[in-house]
C-alpha cells in the first residue's frame, strides 16, 4: 500500500505539470505567441496531449479549448482537460480536476523593423476535488512572448514563471523557442525547444524538443499535430494531436 501511495504522489505531479504544460502551449506546442485571436472571432479545439514514461502514460483525452477576440489585441481563452493514468498492469483511471482561464494580450504590434510583443497570464483553478489529477491548489502562469515573420518563416518564444504552491512544491520557469514555415497554403511544419526548471523538492530539470505543425483542411477546419522527446535530465516522450475550428 505504502508503494501504491508513492506512485499515486508521483503520477499526481506528473499530470498537473501536463496540464501546467497544456496551458502554456500555443497548440500544437507548449512555446506560444503573443497573437490573439481576431477581434469577435473564435477558436475551438478538441485535443489530446499525451506524456510517455518508463511504461507509464498520462494526459488528457480529450481537452477542450475555446478562445475569443473579445476586443482588438486580447483574447479570453477557456481549457476544460479531461485527464487519464494508466500505469502498467493497472486500469486506466480517467478525472476532471482544473479548469484552466486566461487573457492573451498584445501590447506591441509587428513592423518591418520590430517584433510583436506580448503576454498571455493563466489561472490553473481546481475546480473539482481530485487528489489523483491535483492538489487543490490554484496556479498561476505569467509569461511574456515575442514572434517575427519573414514571407514563409515564422519564429516565436518566451519564458514566464509559474507560481505553483502546494507542499513539496516549488515555483518554476519556462523558456521556449518555436521556428516554423509555410510550405503551402495548406501545410507548415516546424519545431520548437524547450526548458523547465524543477518544479517540486527532489525534482530535476528538463529540457525538450517537440516537430509537428498543420495541415489546413479547409479555411476554417484544421488538423494540428507534434511529437517529441526530452534531452536532458528526464526521459519521456510527448504526443499532440487535435482538431481545430476557426470561425
Amino acid at each position: 500500500m505504502a508503494v501504491l501511495k508513492k506512485i499515486s504522489i508521483v503520477l499526481s505531479g506528473l499530470i498537473i505539470l501536463i496540464s501546467a504544460e497544456i496551458s502554456i502551449g500555443g497548440p500544437p506546442f507548449l512555446t506560444d505567441d503573443p497573437e490573439p485571436v481576431d477581434l469577435k472571432h473564435w477558436e475551438f479545439y478538441i485535443s489530446s496531449i499525451n506524456i510517455f514514461q518508463q511504461g507509464d502514460q498520462s494526459g488528457t483525452a480529450p481537452h477542450i479549448e475555446m478562445n475569443y477576440g473579445i476586443i482588438r489585441d486580447v483574447q479570453v481563452h477557456v481549457l476544460l482537460p479531461l485527464n487519464y493514468n494508466h500505469i502498467s498492469g493497472r486500469n486506466i483511471t480517467f478525472g476532471y480536476a482544473y479548469s484552466e482561464i486566461g487573457l492573451k494580450y498584445r501590447f506591441m504590434k509587428e513592423t518591418a523593423n520590430r517584433p510583436q510583443i506580448g503576454t498571455f497570464p493563466i489561472i490553473e483553478i481546481p475546480t473539482i476535488k481530485n487528489n489523483e489529477f491535483g492538489n487543490g491548489k490554484t496556479q498561476v502562469f505569467l509569461p511574456i512572448w515575442i514572434q517575427k515573420s519573414w514571407n514563409k518563416i515564422t519564429t516565436y518564444g518566451g519564458a514566464g514563471y509559474w507560481i505553483n504552491p502546494g507542499t513539496g512544491n516549488r515555483n518554476w520557469v519556462f523558456a521556449g523557442w518555436e521556428l516554423q514555415y509555410d510550405f503551402s497554403e495548406k501545410v507548415t511544419l516546424g519545431g520548437e525547444l524547450y526548458y523547465h526548471s524543477s518544479d517540486a523538492i527532489g525534482s530535476l530539470s528538463a529540457t525538450a524538443f517537440n516537430l509537428g505543425g498543420s495541415i489546413n483542411l479547409t479555411k476554417k477546419f484544421h488538423i494540428i499535430f507534434s511529437a517529441g522527446h526530452s534531452l536532458l535530465n528526464k526521459s519521456f516522450t510527448s504526443a499532440y494531436f487535435g482538431l481545430l475550428w476557426t470561425i
